[in-house]
């Protein structure tokens, strides 16, 4: 019984370091377009409808200081900033696939 609540402890405190990490109502949604291949700040935006300037700015930040993301600022004018997935990024594609393996076997048990 220890040892079940030991491994449960352990396993919960790895889940809350991933929530850190990609939770919230953006994170995920960022990482599904970086997904797709490089983006630029506009191109993002328009992809998430109702994220704010400040929040995607945010965002982005937070990822770029958690290793998840690389942000490549080329030296022109005007400057010109991309964003995409640094390899620690690449390594959450599996658990994107499975959160949405989930929710089409699961749909009909959790929508309302």
């Amino acid at each position: 019984m220890k040892a079940e609540a030991e491994n449960s402890n352990r396993l919960t405190c790895e889940v809350e370091t991933t929530l850190k990490v990609i939770g919230g109502r953006w994170k995920v949604l960022i990482i599904r377009e970086l997904m797709l291949g490089v983006k630029r700040f506009g191109e993002l935006q328009r992809a998430l409808p109702g994220i704010t300037q400040k929040m995607l700015t945010q965002q982005l930040r937070e990822m770029e200081e958690d290793g998840i993301i690389h942000r490549q600022v080329y030296a022109q004018i005007p400057p010109k900033v991309e964003y995409s997935l640094t390899p620690l990024g690449e390594s959450l594609k599996p658990i994107l696939y499975a959160m949405h393996d989930w929710a089409v076997q699961h749909y009909g048990k959790v929508t309302r």
